[in-house]
């Protein structure tokens, strides 16, 4: 699990942790935001949460990172914050605590696991979850928060590696909207589409809608490069006429360069979408809708990762509709 890999930290004892929960009731909530410099714990450095740590440092907000591979916190020392071992470390002090890990048992190893924020941090702290996962395990950790005296936000991202190192992320929340309210300011720095979608879980349930219009979106330009190469057409040419018109997409004009070039380094692996296309289509069938193009695309999404591109960027599922074709994919 994530949080093991991290070694287990130095925590508090038993008893003031519980001291704390009992106090927290009475605490006043803590003034945090504003123009205010905010004490932030990012947990989760990899090609999303590291550009939006350094954000935050650059921001002026004091920002401390972890992650269980520690090259990956140079750019955040670079640019001001701190650097620590464990997640009991980053927490000391915290007012808010970011976690952008892969999936849903790596956000509940992190909050909820042994030496994680539930029994580290400072009751009262809130806590946004940048990370993309189920719903449901979203409203869990939620009302878990909420009886030990913590605060939740779910608030995935859309606009991958570029839109992270831009700041220009939409960012889908949900939880309170006090809690929203007061940590807009967070939001605004990493991001440029900020919407507040409803209760607990209402953040992720959107994620899972976006990730499955991506995942077609992909699907559809993929199958239009491999059809236009093959009568001999400018698809360069072809793509840039076609972006200004109906077929034109934020997909398209971000990925086209990849599906010319053939060069699929991640911005968004294919290993995730795969995770969140499971989550699209077991969340439909739990609510009792019918989705057969999700359903479709997430076979092609699972076939890419079988064949051994679940490391590469989820452009790369036009080497599946190349597979289809009987090209070879070297």
């Amino acid at each position: 699990m994530w949080l093991h890999r991290l070694g287990r930290a130095r925590v508090q004892a038993v008893h003031h942790h519980r001291r704390k929960l009992r106090l927290a009731a009475v605490r006043a909530p803590l003034n945090y935001l504003g123009d205010e410099m905010t004490n932030i714990a990012f947990i989760g450095l990899g090609i999303m949460g590291n550009p939006m740590a350094v954000h935050l440092a650059n921001a002026g907000h004091s920002v401390t990172g972890v992650d269980h591979s520690p090259e990956r916190t140079a750019a955040l020392v670079e640019a001001g914050g701190r650097a620590v071992p464990s997640i009991a470390e980053a927490v000391k002090g915290a007012d808010v605590i970011c976690v952008m890990v892969p999936d849903s048992p790596d956000v509940q190893d992190v909050l909820a696991g042994e030496n994680g924020v539930f029994q580290t941090a400072e009751t009262g702290a809130l806590i946004i979850d940048f990370s993309s996962i189920r719903p449901d395990v979203t409203q869990q950790l939620a009302e878990q928060a909420r009886a030990i005296g913590f605060r939740l936000l779910d608030a995935p991202v859309s606009g991958g590696e570029a839109g992270a190192k831009n700041a220009a992320l939409s960012i889908m929340v949900g939880g309170e909207a006090d809690d929203f309210a007061q940590a807009k300011p967070i939001f605004d720095a990493v991001g440029k589409t900020v919407v507040h979608v409803g209760p607990s879980g209402s953040g992720q349930t959107v994620k899972a809608a976006n990730q499955l219009i991506v995942a077609a979106n992909i699907q559809a330009v993929a199958e239009a490069v491999v059809f236009l190469e093959a009568y001999g057409v400018d698809t360069k040419a072809a793509l840039e006429v076609l972006g200004g018109g109906l077929a034109g997409s934020t997909v398209l004009n971000q990925k086209k360069e990849n599906m010319l070039s053939r060069s699929f380094e991640p911005g968004f692996r294919i290993d995730l979408h795969h995770k969140d296309m499971g989550i699209v289509t077991s969340a439909a069938r739990e609510a009792g809708v019918v989705v057969p193009l999700g359903a479709l695309v997430a076979q092609l999404v699972a076939s890419a990762r079988a064949n051994g591109d679940g490391k590469l960027d989820h452009s790369a599922l036009l080497r599946g509709v190349e597979r289809l074709s009987g090209k070879d994919v070297s």
